[in-house]
């Protein structure tokens, strides 16, 4: 198991737990000069405002990401995931490239078809069915590599265009595109056919996951792609460990998601105040998966 991957997931929000302080700003200054000696990946969350609130401070995610990435020079970057229409496509290529030139080839494009509907409505955006945002959301995927690769690419789609969209400097590195998606019909074969990292919901019973697993792998193969380049993520909500018994609890769950084919685990700790217990969870459970 020494290939996996662990991220981190630093939260944006600010609640009555945080004394109504962004938790990622209490974090790069407290934890995150640890996490990132350990961590492969840095995970920011995309939405506009919170989920107790509307009031609690939320910080978005682009501007929070890059500040990260200017911080911390040695560590993977994704956002967890972009709601494809909050930002226009071409705008959506134009950033991430600048980003992965900026950060040196470390950004991640984590990308989805969007879910909280009241959020779009509020800020004045359409909010389509599902099917329309997945189809969206593969134009947006072309266009993106399109924009990273040619100096004046055009693309005609039903739902987008551009035309001689330059996006200078093209990076060296095309960004890897990893799509938060769980919809059997139609959000799994557009990550068969278009992704290069899955990050899949944990819900659900082992025979769920290895079904949308199967899911994935099979529209792969359909398109021609082989189905295992496909990175494999899911997200972890859950308390560092802070005692052995505990520590032992999470290895044994984190050793049979891995048994269900899971490489990068997301993990979403929360607010700890500490580090004492980031170490213990690299002591007792990285490290041992590792082994």
């Amino acid at each position: 198991m020494s290939d996996l991957k662990f991220g981190w997931l630093s939260p944006v929000i600010g609640n009555r737990w945080s004394d109504h302080k962004p938790i990622v700003v209490y974090q790069e200054e407290h934890i995150l000069p640890t996490v990132v000696e350990h961590f492969d990946s840095l995970w920011i969350a995309d939405h506009f405002y919170g989920f107790d609130a509307r009031t609690d401070p939320f910080m978005e995610a682009w501007t929070t990401l890059t500040w990260l990435a200017a911080k911390f020079d040695d560590i993977m970057l994704c956002h967890h995931v972009l709601g494809h229409g909050y930002r226009p496509p071409a705008l959506t290529a134009k950033m991430a490239a600048t980003l992965q030139v900026l950060s040196g080839n470390r950004f991640i494009l984590g990308i989805g078809a969007g879910w909280r509907d009241h959020e779009y409505t509020s800020y004045g955006y359409d909010f389509p069915k599902p099917s329309v945002r997945f189809a969206q959301l593969e134009e947006v995927i072309d266009i993106c590599r399109l924009m990273w690769t040619e100096d004046e690419p055009s693309y005609e789609g039903d739902h987008f265009r551009i035309e001689a969209a330059a996006a200078p400097p093209l990076p060296d590195v095309v960004p890897p595109v990893c799509i938060g998606a769980s919809g059997e019909k139609v959000g799994l074969p557009l990550v068969g056919r278009k992704a290069d990292m899955w990050n899949g919901s944990s819900r659900g019973s082992d025979i769920d996951w290895l079904r949308r697993l199967d899911i994935v792998r099979t529209a792969a193969a359909d398109a021609g792609r082989n189905p295992k380049s496909i990175e494999v993520s899911t997200t972890l909500e859950r308390p560092l460990p802070e005692t052995d018994e505990q520590s032992e609890l999470l290895l044994a769950e984190l050793t049979r998601w891995a048994g269900l084919g899971v490489q990068h685990f997301v993990m979403d700790f929360g607010n700890p105040a500490t580090t004492e217990h980031v170490h213990r969870f690299v002591e007792q459970v990285m490290n041992p998966l590792a082994r």
